[in-house]
């Protein structure tokens, strides 16, 4: 009974690091949900800036009209064009880095987000789009800001955690090794027996307990 016991709470205490283990690796080969949050967030940024690029072409005379003028009349200094390109290289290069090659390094983030500073700041510095309204400013103000929060999002919360996760995956991997792979078997009651003692011996024992009764002369 004392067998059957400890073998069934090793088979509990085994079944759910088992569990965790391969629920982790089925993760690992997919894509952890802080990273899928983060490339959420980078095609929100792309949505975001085309959304607002469509807005300001409307605005200032129909999207045909200024389609042709800020992409066939591309001009530095005026047109929002470029900042829409600079967003959809973003989304490129992040979804190829972080959800394709599922890359685990902060390289990635830094090349797209030191492009996009120093393009809009130059840009700001140089071309004429604060004279142009509100777009002018809203434009590169949401595509800086974006970018940084990008930044963030994965080197404090999608790198630290997946890392996290590793280490405690490797823990109970270990931990799980370290434990015996079979079990003791049921105790029979045959470890315990004892056989009966012979008739034989016990005539003679008492006739060696009767030679000592006997008295010495």
């Amino acid at each position: 009974m004392d067998s059957q016991c400890s073998s069934s709470v090793g088979n509990i205490n085994s079944t759910p690091i088992s569990a965790r283990i391969e629920s982790y690796e089925g993760e690992k080969k997919c894509i952890s949900d802080v990273r899928r949050t983060f490339c959420l967030f980078v095609t929100f940024d792309l949505l975001f800036v085309t959304l607002l690029w469509i807005i300001e072409l409307n605005v200032n005379g129909g999207i045909q009209e200024q389609l042709r003028k800020e992409v066939l009349e591309y001009d530095y200094h005026k047109s929002f064009f470029d900042i829409f390109l600079l967003a959809v290289f973003r989304f490129a290069a992040l979804i190829l880095a972080y959800a394709v090659c599922k890359l685990r390094h902060w390289w990635a983030i830094a090349i797209t987000t030191a492009i996009t500073t120093g393009f809009l700041i130059v840009k700001v510095v140089v071309s004429k789009l604060l004279s142009q309204g509100a777009f002018g400013y809203l434009l590169p103000i949401v595509s800086f800001i974006l970018a940084w929060i990008e930044t963030w999002l994965l080197d404090f919360k999608v790198l630290p955690q997946e890392a996290g996760d590793e280490i405690r995956h490797l823990s109970v991997q270990n931990a799980l090794d370290r434990e015996p792979l079979l079990y003791p078997g049921p105790v029979s009651e045959g470890q315990f027996y004892s056989p009966p003692e012979s008739m034989a011996d016990s005539d003679e024992d008492l006739d060696d307990k009767h030679d000592l009764e006997k008295p010495i002369v």
